[in-house]
């Protein structure tokens, strides 16, 4: 009856106590910028025909309709090793946060000793020597920690946001490990266009350099003549090993992307003449969808919540930590383990405290200093996440407008080309006349290719941005460990 009265009062005096949780509750602070209005609007740079108002889709690569970017995706998201260590580390957090819930249940321990032994007859107070016995040990004990205020809970809250804040990173990296594969095959794909342009206009020179020097042969041209020719020839012929090293490069990135080494993917599995090309509008949405979707956010904010529950954990080692345990064993001569001489149990509560002094509140301080610098981490992330869309958007819709004039100018430099060499050709025009056009169509024809490469490029950028990406890459790499 007396254990039940004991247990009973224990019980009473945890619920009376129930509520003392000390520290801080957690909450995004009001100041903070993700709260700010201007945060969750529209996007400055969101009118532009370029762009529209909508959700951005999961699977935003699939905008291109490349069966072949597809494929790629997919195995990234499947072989990649970025992922894989961000899996381990999401592991590793749950089975952490598992390890600490486990510290606020009922917890239980078994022991077994056995020894011959001769006892000193003095530490029972004799003194006469005692005869070499066979000794004996056997108990069982079970506590459970009351937790008065609130360490467990606190310390459960911080593992539970740390846990979280692993999946949020793990989010953040199929985004990342998405957006370099896209833009190592667009890179590869600029390239071979790249590549295909200079190879075209070499032909187009080399054909100017064989008439020029048929020309000069018939009395109709001069030697400088073709010498001019052959050298703008050499001029173009040299950019073909960049354009080359250029797409190498982007496969071998692709391999690294898909678990590969460079030897395992072969310059033919990449088939692809141009940069893909968008079917639509760029979906962008607006701020607040931003502030849900981006995953280095969720991240910032659990690493928040994280800093403000070690608060807690630090104020509560201001205060006793209370137990209540009970154990029973035998302990004797061995040939009496179990008899009423050796038996022995015991119940009730066992309180430590290390009183505080002034490092308990130095280390409060210092939990008070790192949310600080968490909500401060937290301000920037959005801040940054703003910036990063907004000038995203300011590129492509500018770079756009460059590609449109570039495209003009190349197109009316390829019409006076065409016809200063049919000049030419009549004996109507110098040579120089028509060679400074070929220059000129040739510069042309390279800096639009080029403003096509940039374009793919800030595409994938704004993409990026934007956040999107992770939720079916999630699903995608789920499917496959399934």
């Amino acid at each position: 009856m007396k254990l039940v009265k004991t247990a009973l009062a224990l019980a009473l005096l945890q619920s009376l106590l129930a509520c003392t949780t000390v520290g801080p509750d957690y909450r995004v602070p009001d100041k903070a910028v993700v709260n700010n209005p201007s945060a969750a609007g529209s996007f400055i740079g969101a009118h532009d025909p370029a762009v529209a108002i909508a959700p951005v889709p999961d699977d935003w690569w699939k905008l291109y309709d490349d069966p072949q970017l597809n494929g790629l995706v997919q195995q990234a998201m499947t072989a990649n090793t970025e992922l894989r260590v961000a899996s381990a580390n999401l592991r590793r957090a749950v089975y952490i946060m598992g390890q600490v819930e486990a510290e606020g249940g009922l917890h239980g321990g078994f022991d077994f000793a056995a020894k011959r032994a001769q006892e000193s007859g003095e530490s029972f107070l004799l003194t006469e020597k005692l005869p070499v016995l066979n000794e004996g040990d056997v108990g069982l004990a079970v506590s459970y920690d009351l937790d008065l205020f609130g360490k467990l809970k606190r310390g459960e809250e911080a593992a539970h946001a740390n846990a979280e804040g692993a999946q949020a990173a793990l989010d953040l990296a199929r985004v990342n490990v998405v957006a370099q594969t896209v833009r190592a095959y667009v890179m590869a794909c600029s390239a071979n266009r790249e590549l295909s342009v200079a190879q075209h206009e070499l032909d187009l020179q080399n054909h100017s350099v064989d008439i020029t020097r048929r020309m000069a042969n018939a009395g109709r041209g001069r030697n400088t003549d073709v010498l001019r020719a052959a050298a703008q020839a050499d001029m173009l012929r040299a950019n073909l090993p960049r354009f080359q090293a250029d797409h190498d490069a982007a496969i071998y990135q692709l391999a690294v992307m898909v678990g590969k080494t460079p030897a395992e993917i072969t310059q033919a599995s990449i088939q692809c003449a141009e940069e893909p090309r968008l079917s639509q509008a760029i979906p962008v949405g607006d701020g607040a969808a931003l502030l849900k979707r981006r995953p280095d956010i969720r991240e910032a904010e659990r690493q928040l919540a994280t800093a403000t529950a070690k608060i807690g954990v630090a104020t509560a080692d201001l205060y006793p930590d209370i137990k209540i345990g009970a154990s029973v064993g035998s302990t004797g001569i061995f040939a009496d383990l179990g008899t009423p001489a050796a038996n022995r149990w015991g119940i009730g509560p066992l309180i430590s405290w290390t009183i505080p002094d002034s490092g308990s509140r130095a280390r409060i301080h210092a939990a008070e200093a790192s949310t600080d610098a968490a909500l401060g981490h937290f301000d920037g992330v959005v801040l940054g996440a703003l910036k990063e869309t907004e000038t995203a958007l300011t590129r492509y819709t500018h770079d756009l407008q460059r590609n449109a004039d570039l495209r003009a100018a190349r197109d009316k430099a390829r019409q006076v080309a065409a016809e200063n060499r049919t000049m030419y050709k009549a004996g109507r025009a110098p040579f120089l006349t028509s060679l400074d056009s070929d220059r000129t169509l040739a510069s042309a024809d390279a800096a639009l290719a080029g403003s096509d490469s940039q374009l793919a490029q800030d595409q994938i950028n704004l993409f990026l941005a934007l956040g999107g990406g992770w939720q079916s890459a999630a699903k995608a790499q789920t499917t496959a460990e399934n």
